[in-house]
């Protein structure tokens, strides 16, 4: 039997607020498949950020387990942990995280100076990887100088800079109107195509017939699909 490409054991994450303990993640135990596009849906609140935030090295848990390709997250200290994020995970965020000063080309190189890749590669990467999302005749141009759905796309291209084997998507389409959304999801789906394994939390039940694997969460729990439409309707 294959070992799934992400394990998860009795995952917590609890956070003080005050003198009360919140339990974003409560006990989360999840297997996902290589090369899968999962979608996490919950409410505000439910987890689902906290959750992507550890599968990607950015911060560690209160307890439980969490490997990614057989490489044991909780196990790691800080410079394994960014070992990992710049070679095994590209990330996408609502708010693009796109830095104002520099060109969308700028943007898309800019992590390639942490691997120590020449400024020359670097720009050649960078040109490959925005046409590849669509955007070959946009480099030059600033983030003011583009649309929402535009600077998501050079996001997706910077994310893409190590050709990681996970994407991880932080509510990719929150921020994008209806046509930008729809053009997110597809570009999404067809980085899943090319063999990648992709994970988007989301509120945008438009993103759940791209999926392979749907999971819920309510409350730092995983839930039934059934649980979960249920308490929607409440």
């Amino acid at each position: 039997m294959q070992t799934p490409f992400i394990r998860i054991s009795n995952l917590t994450k609890h956070f003080q607020m005050g003198g009360t303990t919140v339990r974003a993640l409560d006990g989360v135990d999840l297997d996902i498949p290589q090369k899968s596009f999962t979608v996490v849906m919950g409410p505000s609140g439910s987890g689902k950020s906290t959750l992507l935030y550890l599968l990607g090295g950015l911060d560690r848990p209160t307890s439980g387990q969490i490997a990614v390709n057989g490489l044991r997250l909780d196990e790691m200290d800080e410079n394994k942990l960014a070992l990992f994020r710049r070679q095994t995970v590209g990330f996408m965020f609502q708010s693009f995280n796109l830095i104002q000063s520099m060109t969308a080309e700028e943007n898309v190189g800019f992590p390639m100076q942490f691997a120590g890749i020449p400024s020359k590669e670097r720009t050649r990467r960078s040109k490959v990887l925005l046409e590849q999302v669509g955007l070959a005749d946009r480099g030059g141009h600033k983030p003011s100088e583009l649309s929402g759905g535009q600077q998501q796309r050079v996001a997706a291209a910077r994310a893409l800079v190590n050709n990681p084997n996970l994407i991880l998507a932080d509510e990719p389409t929150g921020n994008l109107d209806t046509t930008s959304g729809i053009g997110i999801m597809q570009l999404l789906a067809d980085l899943h195509q090319s063999g990648r394994a992709v994970l988007v939390v989301t509120h945008d039940p438009r993103m759940v017939r791209f999926a392979t694997h749907k999971v819920f969460l309510l409350d730092g729990k995983v839930v039934s699909e059934t649980e979960y439409r249920a308490a929607s309707l409440e």
